[in-house]
Order: C-alpha cells, then sequence, then structure tokens
C-alpha cells in the first residue's frame, strides 16, 4: 500500500527535477523551509494543502495536475482489485418496529381485566401467604408474601376474596 504523502512527494521531485530547479529555488518562492521542503518531497511530511497549493504556484502548476499525476502513479502500483462492499451475516432478522401490545383475554371467570391475573401465581402454590388487613374497615383483605428471585427478594401482593371490576 502506498502512502498518499509519498505519491505527492515523489511527484513534486520529479516536477522539480524535470525543470531543472534546486529545491533552495523552489522553497523560497513558496515560502517554506529548505528542510521542510525536503521532507515533504521524501514522504516524511504530510504537507497542509495550503502548504500543497504554494509548492505548486512555486513550480508553475495547478494544484489539480499534481494531484491528477499523483493518481496515475496511485493506478499504477495500486492492485487491480475490485472493491466489495462486506458481507452481512445473512440469518434471523430481528423485528425493528415497535413490539404489539398484549391484549386483554377473558379468563376462566369471564373477566377480561387485567388485574384478574395474579403476578407470579405459580410461586405461591404451596405456601402460605401473610394475610395483611391494615387498610381500613370494609377494605378487602390482601395477602402479601415474600417470594426471592435471583435478584432479590420482592414482595408480591395477592388478591385473597373477588376480582375488582374493570
Amino acid at each position: 500500500m502506498s502512502l498518499l504523502r509519498r505519491v505527492i512527494g515523489g511527484v513534486l521531485r520529479r516536477l522539480r527535477v524535470r525543470q531543472g530547479r534546486t529545491l533552495r529555488e523552489v522553497a523560497e518562492v513558496a515560502g517554506v523551509s529548505v528542510p521542510y521542503l525536503s521532507e515533504v518531497e521524501r514522504g516524511r511530511k504530510e504537507a497542509s494543502s495550503e502548504v500543497l497549493a504554494a509548492i505548486c504556484r512555486a513550480l508553475g502548476i495547478r494544484l489539480s495536475d499534481l494531484l491528477e499525476e499523483a493518481r496515475d502513479d496511485l493506478r499504477r502500483v495500486e492492485p487491480r482489485t475490485p472493491v466489495t462492499p462486506p458481507r452481512v451475516p445473512t440469518g434471523r432478522r430481528l423485528p425493528t418496529g415497535p413490539r404489539p401490545v398484549p391484549v386483554a383475554r377473558p379468563t376462566a371467570g369471564g373477566s377480561t381485566c387485567p388485574t384478574s391475573r395474579v403476578p407470579n401465581a405459580r410461586a405461591a402454590v404451596g405456601r402460605r401467604p401473610a394475610v395483611t388487613t391494615g387498610r381500613g374497615a370494609g377494605a378487602p383483605a390482601r395477602a402479601t408474601r415474600a417470594v426471592r428471585s435471583g435478584v432479590g427478594q420482592h414482595r408480591v401482593l395477592l388478591a385473597v376474596g373477588p376480582s375488582p371490576r374493570c
């Protein structure tokens, strides 16, 4: 792989030598130091576009001519392999749109109320929940139970009695 700064430097040196000019002459006209111009020609320094334009003016060429010759040099040294886009792995695509909202369906009692379902009811099987009735007079009794998961301990509220109406 050829570095662009080396190719551009080679073109600049070739043009300067073809004109029979010295580094000192071109550097003075371009307004750069002789060591800097030498390093640019050897591909050791990456010159800015402003510096390249000043060197091109000093050599009496257009910047586009310099870049055109550099392109021709790159085409001669680069292998002619077709550029192909990277392969995208095939397989199952994940959905990208919004997730569907679950629809409330009638339960065994005929209710479509989402609160009629008891969360984590399977975990409550075979255990005695502690019943608490501290909600005031006439409030339905509620049962709470601690459920241990892999993350920590959670309190689950289980309704005792008829399910609330929606």
